[in-house]
C-alpha cells in the first residue's frame, strides 16, 4: 500500500477531539487531509452522584463496558468481578488499565456479537451490570434478562450534541465548497443525527453524494434511509487502520483505480 494512498483526499473526521488522533494520524500518514468537526462532547457525570447510584446496585458478577468512555469513568466500579466488553477500544482501555478482560467477541463490534460469547449464553440468576452512557441501546440488557439474569444499568458519562461556531461551520462549508472534502467518517447512529443537525443546510445537502465510512452496520442502514442516492462504505472495524483502508479502497474505485 502506497504511502501517499489517499493523497488528495479530504476526510472529515466527526469523533470528538479527544478521541481522534489515531484516526487523524493514519488517514495523515497515507497523504490524507483531515477536517475534524466532533459531533459529540463527552463529559463525565457527577462522581458523587454516580458513586451513590453504584452503591445501590447488587454485587455483580458480570461487568459489561460498552465503550472506552466507560471505562476512563467507570472501571473503579467493577467490584472486582469479570469484565466484559464490546470492542476492541475498549478493550484496550481495560488493559491500560491494568485490568483483565474476561469476556469479548470473537469477531465483531457490537452488542449481537459480545451476545454470542459462550459466558453470557447461561446467566440464569447472575447479577450483571452494564456500565455506560446516560442513553443507549436496550439490546444487551433485554437480551441478557431473557436469559434470565438481572441486568442493572450504571451511567458514568453523558453525550452532548456540541455548540457549533459560527466560523468554524462558515470555514467547514467553505472547504467543502472548494472540493476539499472527499469522505466522511461516522461512528455511530447518535453522530449521525448531531452532524446532520449540524451542518448547515448546504452542506447537509451535500450528505446525498459525499460517501461516508463507518465500522457500523446501523450507521450504514441509517444513512441509507435519510440519503437513499447517498454511498456509505462499511469498515471492516472501528480501529484507525480498518477505517482508512475503507477510504482507500473507496478512493480508488472513484478514481478508476480498482
Amino acid at each position: 500500500m502506497p504511502e501517499t494512498a489517499l493523497q488528495g483526499v479530504g476526510v472529515l473526521v466527526t469523533r470528538p477531539r479527544t478521541q481522534a488522533a489515531d484516526l487523524v494520524a493514519a488517514i495523515e500518514k497515507e497523504g490524507g487531509t483531515t477536517y475534524c468537526f466532533p459531533v459529540i462532547d463527552i463529559a463525565a457525570l457527577d462522581q458523587t452522584v454516580v458513586s451513590a447510584a453504584a452503591s445501590r446496585l447488587p454485587e455483580p458478577d458480570i461487568v459489561i463496558f460498552i465503550s472506552r468512555n466507560a471505562v476512563e469513568y467507570g472501571l473503579q466500579y467493577t467490584s472486582g468481578s469479570k469484565i466484559a466488553v464490546i470492542g476492541p477500544a475498549t478493550a484496550d482501555a481495560v488493559a491500560a488499565a491494568g485490568h483483565i478482560v474476561d469476556i469479548r467477541p470473537a469477531s465483531g463490534y457490537d452488542s449481537e456479537h459480545l451476545l454470542r460469547e459462550a459466558e453470557l449464553q447461561t446467566v440464569v440468576g447472575k447479577e450483571i451490570r452494564i456500565i455506560r452512557g446516560d442513553t443507549g441501546r436496550e439490546l444487551l440488557a433485554k437480551e441478557l434478562t431473557e436469559r434470565g439474569a438481572n441486568v442493572s444499568y450504571l451511567s458514568v458519562y453523558q453525550r452532548r450534541i456540541p455548540t457549533a461556531d459560527p466560523e468554524a461551520l462558515a470555514s467547514l462549508e467553505a472547504n467543502w465548497r472548494q472540493g476539499d472534502i472527499s469522505i466522511i467518517t461516522v461512528m455511530s447512529v447518535q453522530s449521525l443525527h448531531n452532524l446532520v443537525t449540524l451542518l448547515p443546510d448546504w452542506c447537509r445537502q451535500q450528505l446525498e453524494t459525499t460517501p461516508l465510512v463507518t465500522p457500523s452496520g446501523r450507521v450504514l442502514k441509517e444513512a441509507l434511509g435519510l440519503y437513499p442516492a447517498s454511498r456509505p462504505a462499511l469498515a471492516a472495524g472501528p480501529q484507525a487502520h480498518s477505517m482508512v483502508q475503507a477510504m482507500i479502497a473507496l478512493h480508488r474505485t472513484d478514481s478508476g483505480r480498482e
